[in-house]
């Protein structure tokens, strides 16, 4: 599947497009370079799943929570870690295996411990500007 992003002011019919193809998912591993847009995708599939909270980057929290319609949704940024252990001491499983939404940015560094059904999802900029969602 593919979703193009033109611009800021598409985001979030770009992130309700993409919530239309959730389906059962529950664990979505977001990659990227550093500016592509991951943190701003969330912040808008959060908006459109109904949560009102502020939705910032979780880079030094690990894991943010924010309140949506029909249950939490879990928003990681794993870029600070240095060792898996760490995620084993958050307790990664009672999150990924919750049945809640989890979004996860910088998943390249717990390929390992990723859900076998987490869904890949790339985002990269295009030479005009644009964002090109693919999973």
């Amino acid at each position: 599947m593919e979703i193009s992003i033109k611009s800021i002011d598409t985001i979030r019919e770009a992130a309700r497009e993409f919530i239309s193809h959730i389906g059962e998912a529950r664990v979505f591993a977001f990659y990227g370079k550093m500016g592509a847009g991951k943190t701003t995708f969330v912040k808008a599939i959060c908006e459109e799943l109904g949560s009102t909270d502020v939705i910032t980057s979780p880079t030094f929290a690990i894991v943010n929570e924010y309140t949506a319609k029909q249950s939490p949704i879990y928003h990681f940024d794993f870029y600070r870690i240095k060792k898996l252990e760490e995620v084993y001491d958050m307790g990664y499983e009672e999150y990924f295996y919750s049945g809640a939404l989890c979004l996860i940015e910088w998943p390249e560094l717990i390929e390992d411990i990723l859900p076998d059904d987490a869904v890949r999802v790339t985002i990269e900029e295009q030479p005009d500007g644009s964002r090109l969602v693919r999973y």
